[in-house]
């Protein structure tokens, strides 16, 4: 089933180019895409072809993973064709990002910024037809993303609304928005019986990473003794184990874990609640940003533990968080992520 505004945006964009290449509506076709992955509908245009993706938002996650499929099918299939993208409103964050990419757009509130050899429309001024009141969710904020992790956690089941609430443990209210604002960035799509999945997992996860940033949780750094990374990762989990249950081990010493790929120093944790004396002095951890081996962390939201299990006896976050917060972390914590999305993550 097509989002709302997809249903809109297919009825509206042929009239819309018409107008802008100053020709007849007749002389406009649409048809559906079936083979190009980051087309929604092809449109004829007289002369000119345009393959065009809708976009609920001009977010700049969104927008780029969509510049990155379009930038590789252009080299698959040549010149000629003109990718689009479609918006309700593109707002000054998105027309900039478009620019620096040289990617053609319009919005349905009737900007545009279309140039291709012969043509060059700019048009620039039109209000947003589809300003709300208040500020919209970000689909990546703590509190949304936890709607996001329950569909790469399980990327192959279809779910249902309420089944996706209870598991982001979420009001089916607050749901309901995020959900509807996914289908309208293309990011997951609703079928026949209006069960749920992600258009396309990869996509959906890089959205996520693009947006990511691990340092908005409070992090703790500082050192505790131990000869070896693993020797600290199974001496720390065996404290908080006792005193802290509910931690979730993530970072690098979590991917080694899961893949056993690449020694380690740093030994990053997920805490429930906030670490006190108590157990600084059970772990022997002494505060030191620079010669830190230990960061603790207290996440922005428990939505990091949704998910998490026992990996040799020791917690972990789900390969997905782990996969997220490599992105913020020293040492090889690139090869690791590398080398997790490609064991756990497919």
């Amino acid at each position: 089933m097509e989002s709302r505004f997809k249903q809109q945006a297919s009825s509206e964009v042929p009239a819309l180019l018409a107008k802008l290449l100053e020709i007849p509506e007749n002389r406009v076709s649409i048809r559906r895409s079936e083979k190009e992955p980051a087309t929604d509908v092809i449109i004829k245009a007289g002369d000119r072809t345009f393959l065009v993706e809708f976009k609920g938002s001009s977010a700049r996650a969104p927008l780029l993973l969509a510049l990155t499929r379009f930038n590789e099918e252009s080299r698959d299939k040549g010149k000629g064709a003109i990718p689009l993208l479609v918006a309700p409103y593109m707002g000054e964050a998105g027309r900039r990002l478009c620019e620096e990419h040289e990617m053609a757009w319009l919005d349905l509130s009737g900007n545009a910024r279309i140039k291709a050899p012969g043509l060059l429309i700019n048009v620039q001024g039109k209000p947003n037809r589809f300003k709300s009141a208040g500020r919209p969710p970000n689909l990546f904020a703590p509190k949304s993303s936890r709607i996001v992790r329950q569909f790469l956690i399980q990327p192959d089941r279809a779910l249902n609304q309420r089944e996706l609430s209870q598991a982001a443990d979420l009001d089916e209210g607050y749901t309901s928005r995020i959900v509807r604002r996914l289908e309208d960035s293309g990011l997951i799509v609703r079928d026949e019986k209006g069960l749920l999945k992600p258009k396309d997992p990869e996509q959906l996860l890089d959205a996520w990473h693009t947006a990511y940033d691990f340092m908005r949780h409070r992090i703790i750094k500082g050192h505790v003794a131990a000869r070896s990374g693993e020797e600290l990762l199974h001496k720390i989990a065996g404290v908080l184990e006792k005193r802290a249950p509910g931690y979730a081990a993530t970072g690098l010493c979590a991917a080694w874990l899961y893949s056993h790929f690449a020694n380690f120093r740093l030994a990053t944790f997920y805490l429930p609640n906030g670490p006190g004396n108590e157990l600084f002095n059970a772990l022997g951890f002494r505060e030191d940003e620079k010669g830190a081996n230990t960061w603790l962390v207290v996440p922005n939201d428990e939505g990091v533990f949704h998910g998490a299990e026992a990996k040799e006896g020791i917690r972990c976050v789900h390969a997905v968080q782990v996969y997220l917060d490599l992105k913020d972390h020293p040492e090889r914590s690139a090869e690791a992520a590398t080398r997790l999305r490609q064991d756990c993550l497919r």
